[in-house]
């Protein structure tokens, strides 16, 4: 995680990144912003196999979209790690990207985590996931919009 400055030079907290630049990123960004996307949901093995820490409830990070630039401040509300197979509907809803069943929802996911570009991220390990693969599930909140910032410091 990196740290970048904020408005009157004061440091962001470290970064998040939702899935990698490009469309989909610039999509969940946008749902982050108006307010939509308010959980998500990682791999746990994301986490064994990154120097990434674990969040926890209270952490701050600096949301940036596929230039890299930071938008907004996030902080976390909740973690939670279960099995895939009991994410429920109100944490599907919450994820803001439009799927009206876990069913949907699972789908999308399954389909990233065992895309090309997260089997690169992941050593070009080979894995898929099933009802008992952990997950861990954040809820956040928006805490800041940082759209502009360069232009009001």
């Amino acid at each position: 995680m990196t740290h970048t400055p904020g408005a009157g030079g004061a440091p962001l907290p470290p970064v998040v990144e939702f899935a990698f630049p490009g469309p989909l990123r610039d999509r969940l960004v946008a749902a982050v912003l108006s307010g939509k996307k308010t959980s998500t949901t990682t791999l746990l093995a994301e986490f064994d196999h990154s120097d990434e820490e674990m969040p926890e409830v209270g952490t701050r990070a600096t949301v940036v979209d596929s230039a890299a630039r930071p938008v907004a401040v996030i902080e976390v509300t909740e973690v939670r790690t279960v099995p895939l197979g009991e994410v429920d509907l109100e944490h599907a809803l919450a994820e803001g990207e439009g799927d009206a069943s876990v069913a949907e929802w699972r789908a999308g996911h399954e389909r990233f985590w065992h895309g090309p570009e997260m089997r690169a991220a992941m050593g070009g390990a080979w894995f898929e996931v099933d009802d008992a693969t952990p997950v861990v599930l954040e809820r956040f909140r928006l805490v800041a919009d940082l759209r502009g910032a360069a232009d009001r410091g």
